[in-house]
């Protein structure tokens, strides 16, 4: 009788276990699908977006689809959103992030938003490597510049390791998220990958994009490519 009990048991957690897998498996590819439509939707409203020169150089693109509900001008906040870095060889494979703490700048309002970071220089680049890094201020994080052309005058290109967005209703606007951490989100790593893989090595390039994650990088690429295009364009 224990040992039927005992079987029994085993069964139902190996069930259970699998059905929390594939939950987690399907929250992830949602959100892949939903940063895809975020990255089309920058390119879509290049006149209230953001500018050619920014998404040209940027380092890293950080997506946060659908950051929870509420507002946000004191408390805490969670989103878990897709990651990918410039390599050699092109974009890298997805990595998972969640951004959480901190008390931001701005009251988010009740309908929810999408949020972009991007990666704009070298120590911001190993800042994201590192796993898991909190936004300070002081050159680490600006509120990013809107519209099709970034403003001669910002020194955003120089100074700041990452600039921030928000998205509301199809408008992108600058984002000021002092005090928010950034980290590896392990559980989605694991639920599309199979496996713990290290966040540096995802980002660097030593991963291969899984079928799941095709589209999001696809969007990504075709993102950069069309801002250098249209930066040379206005160019000459």
């Amino acid at each position: 009788m224990k040992k039927t009990i005992s079987l029994f048991l085993m069964s139902l957690m190996g069930m259970v276990g699998t059905y929390a897998f594939g939950t987690a498996r399907s929250d992830t590819v949602e959100r892949l699908q939903s940063s895809v439509e975020v990255i089309r939707s920058i390119m879509n409203t290049p006149d209230k977006g953001i500018p050619e020169e920014v998404l040209a150089d940027a380092k890293c693109m950080v997506v946060v689809p659908h950051l929870i509900k509420g507002g946000f001008i004191f408390g805490g906040k969670h989103g878990r959103g897709v990651a990918s870095c410039r390599t050699s060889d092109g974009w890298s494979a997805p990595a998972f992030v969640s951004v959480g703490g901190g008390s931001w700048g701005l009251q988010i309002g009740v309908e929810g938003v999408d949020l972009v970071m991007l990666v704009m220089n070298d120590q911001g680049l190993q800042h994201l490597l590192s796993s898991k890094f909190a936004l300070t201020g002081e050159g680490s994080v600006a509120a990013g510049p809107v519209g099709r052309h970034a403003s001669a005058g910002t020194d955003w290109k120089m100074n700041t390791e990452m600039l921030t967005y928000s998205r509301s209703k199809g408008v992108f606007a600058g984002l000021t998220l002092e005090g928010a951490v950034i980290e590896q989100d392990d559980d989605s790593t694991r639920a599309i990958y199979g496996k713990h893989m290290m966040f540096r090595n995802i980002l660097s390039g030593k991963a291969k994009t899984p079928r799941s994650g095709e589209a999001f990088i696809e969007a990504v690429s075709n993102a950069g490519h069309q801002a250098h295009l249209a930066e040379a364009n206005d160019k000459k």
